[in-house]
C-alpha cells in the first residue's frame, strides 16, 4: 500500500514538472514571437525612414510626406525599379493608392507624370526650385472638406520607372536590356508591388487603382492581369487590393492610333474639313502595310503632320512655349516619333539594326543620322504574347 502511494506521489510530481515545461516552452515561444515581432516592425520602421525624403532642394514647405528608392525585382540578375511615393495631403489613411506608369517605351513617369502632368512638385522655368501644381492628383481642397463639399478626390500617388532602364531604374545585368518587352515590364511591375508593399504594410489595404497613357495603354491592362492573377496564386499576405485601372490617351495598335489621332485633330478644328477628307480616302488604317507605306496615304498624311509645326499636338489649349527663334519653336513642337511607328513596328526589330535607326530611314523619326545609328543601341521587345 506503501508502494503504491509513493508511485502514485511520484507520478504527480513528473506530471507537475511536464506540465511547468510545457508551460515555460509556451512562455518562450511566446517571448520569442513578440521579440521576432518586435524586430521585424523595428527593420520595416528603418526601411521605410531610409526611403523618407524630408525635402528636395528647392522644395516648397508642403505637409505630407514622400518617400523614394529602390525595390529589388529580380536578386539574380541585381535589377531593381526605382519608385517615389507622395501621400495625400488630407486625410492619406482614407484615400485610395493610385500607381502611375507613363509610356513611350521608356518615359519616365517621374520625369514627365510627377514633374509635368499630375504629380504635385513642377520644376520652374526661372529658378532652380520646385513650384507647387495645384491641379496635382494628391491634392484635396481642404476649404470644401471643411464645408463637407468635396470636390476633387485625392489620391496617395506612387510614380514607378518602368521598365528597368527607364529614369532611375537598372539592372546589373546586361543583357536584361536586349530581353525587354511587354512581358517582362509587367511581371516586374507585379513583383515591385508585392516588395513594396512588404516594405509598406500598412498600405496593403488600400484600393489600388493602375492609371497610365500613351504606350502604357500596354503597360496598364497587361499589370492588371498580371496582379489579378497572381492574387490567386499568392499567400493573403501578399495578395493585392486591386479595384480597376485608368488609361489616357492609350495607345494600341498602329492603325486605330492613327486614325484616331486625325479624327481628334479633325473634331478639334486643327485640320481642315479637306486635308480629313483627303486622309479618310487615302489612307486604309485597317490594312497596316497600306497606310503605312502607300504614297497616296503618306502625301494625305504631310497635310495632318504640317499642322503640328504651329501647335502641340500634345496639349492644344495650352500657351505655345517660344524661344529667341520663332522656327527652332516650331520645328521642336513637330512630333518626334509620327503616329505611323507603333506596336508592331517596334516588335520588327530584335537587334541591330535597332528600330529607332530603322524608323529614321521610313522617315518615321526625324533628325537622326547614320553615326546616331552606328551609336545608338536601344533594343525594345514588344511581347504580345503572355
Amino acid at each position: 500500500m506503501g508502494l503504491v502511494s509513493s508511485l502514485s506521489s511520484t507520478n504527480i510530481a513528473v506530471s507537475l514538472l511536464l506540465l511547468v515545461l510545457v508551460f515555460l516552452s509556451v512562455a518562450v515561444s511566446a517571448v520569442d514571437e513578440v521579440k521576432n515581432g518586435r524586430v521585424e516592425r523595428e527593420l520595416l520602421v528603418q526601411q521605410q525612414e531610409g526611403d523618407r525624403v524630408s525635402r528636395l532642394p528647392g522644395q516648397p514647405e508642403v505637409s505630407f510626406k514622400q518617400y523614394a528608392g529602390y525595390v529589388t525585382v529580380d536578386e539574380s540578375h541585381g535589377r531593381a525599379l526605382f519608385y517615389w511615393f507622395l501621400e495625400s495631403t488630407h486625410r492619406p489613411h482614407d484615400k485610395p493608392l493610385l500607381l502611375w506608369l507613363n509610356g513611350g517605351p521608356g518615359c519616365s513617369s517621374i520625369g514627365y507624370g510627377e514633374a509635368e502632368e499630375l504629380g504635385p512638385f513642377f520644376p520652374s522655368k526661372a529658378q532652380p526650385e520646385l513650384t507647387f501644381n495645384r491641379h496635382s492628383w494628391n491634392l484635396t481642397n481642404v476649404d470644401n472638406v471643411r464645408l463637407g463639399k468635396i470636390k476633387r478626390t485625392a489620391a496617395n500617388l506612387l510614380f514607378l520607372e518602368s521598365p528597368v532602364g527607364v529614369g532611375f531604374s537598372y539592372t546589373n545585368t546586361s543583357t536584361d536590356i536586349s530581353q525587354l518587352g511587354d512581358t517582362m515590364a509587367a511581371k516586374d511591375a507585379h513583383t515591385f508591388l508585392i516588395n513594396w508593399f512588404r516594405r509598406f504594410p500598412q498600405l496593403r489595404s488600400r484600393d489600388l487603382y493602375i492609371a497610365g497613357e500613351s504606350y502604357a495603354g500596354h503597360y496598364v491592362p497587361q499589370l492588371a492581369e498580371a496582379v489579378f492573377d497572381g492574387n490567386k496564386n499568392v499567400s493573403k499576405d501578399d495578395q493585392i487590393n486591386f479595384k480597376g485601372f485608368i488609361i489616357g490617351n492609350a495607345l494600341m495598335d498602329d492603325g486605330t492610333d492613327q486614325k484616331g489621332m486625325v479624327e481628334y485633330a479633325w473634331d478639334h478644328a486643327v485640320i481642315s474639313d479637306q486635308v480629313y477628307d483627303k486622309v479618310k480616302h487615302a489612307c486604309d488604317f485597317a490594312d497596316e502595310e497600306e497606310f503605312t507605306s502607300a504614297a497616296a496615304c503618306k502625301e494625305a498624311l504631310k497635310g495632318y503632320f504640317d499642322v503640328y509645326y504651329l501647335i502641340d499636338m500634345y496639349s492644344l489649349f495650352a500657351p505655345a512655349c517660344f524661344n529667341d527663334s520663332t522656327f527652332i519653336t516650331r520645328r521642336r513642337q513637330r512630333p518626334l516619333i509620327r503616329g505611323q511607328l507603333a506596336p508592331r513596328f517596334f516588335s520588327k526589330f530584335v537587334s541591330p539594326p535597332n528600330f529607332l535607326c530603322a524608323a529614321s530611314r521610313r522617315g518615321y523619326i526625324a533628325s537622326l543620322n547614320s553615326e546616331n545609328c552606328v551609336n545608338l543601341h536601344i533594343n525594345f521587345v514588344t511581347n504580345f504574347e503572355k
